[in-house]
């Protein structure tokens, strides 16, 4: 058995590690959910599972270490209540002035902060995703 307050533990150099795997929403409507991912952050499905009571739709873009999980609920009657949540997913723009040109003629930008390099969108279930540029990812990790 570990002890994980035991000082050996902190002392002896012993790191747990993680790598993120995925990020989950629930969604209302699949089919529309999978056009603007795909659309809008070049994420295509690569894997869907089915349980008793919902479907989960893995999508990927080009970076293969992270899944994005969508869940569709088999009641159609169970909402989403999103509320006054600031949870959101982040994905750092390779040109940023292209992505936000792109997400403008759209019409799904929330929030806008250009000279710091980042802005919102929200997807067709309001979910906010956070697009940054590099420049500012860069300047985060500093």
């Amino acid at each position: 058995m570990i002890i994980y307050n035991d000082e050996k533990f902190f002392e002896g150099g012993f790191t747990l590690k993680y790598t993120f795997t995925h990020g989950n929403l629930t969604v209302t409507d699949l089919n529309r959910s999978l056009k603007f991912y795909d659309e809008a952050l070049n994420l295509k499905e690569v894997s869907r599972r089915e349980f008793d009571d919902c479907f989960m739709i893995y999508l990927r873009g080009d970076d293969k270490n992270f899944e994005l999980e969508l869940r569709v609920n088999k009641d159609p009657v169970k909402k989403i209540n999103l509320g006054d949540n600031p949870t959101h997913l982040a994905f750092i723009a390779e040109d940023f002035s292209l992505s936000l040109e792109k997400h403008r003629a759209m019409n799904c930008i929330l929030f806008s902060e250009e000279d710091l390099g980042i802005y919102f969108i929200t997807d067709p279930d309001g979910y906010s995703l956070e697009i940054v540029s590099k420049k500012f990812f860069d300047k985060k990790k500093s």
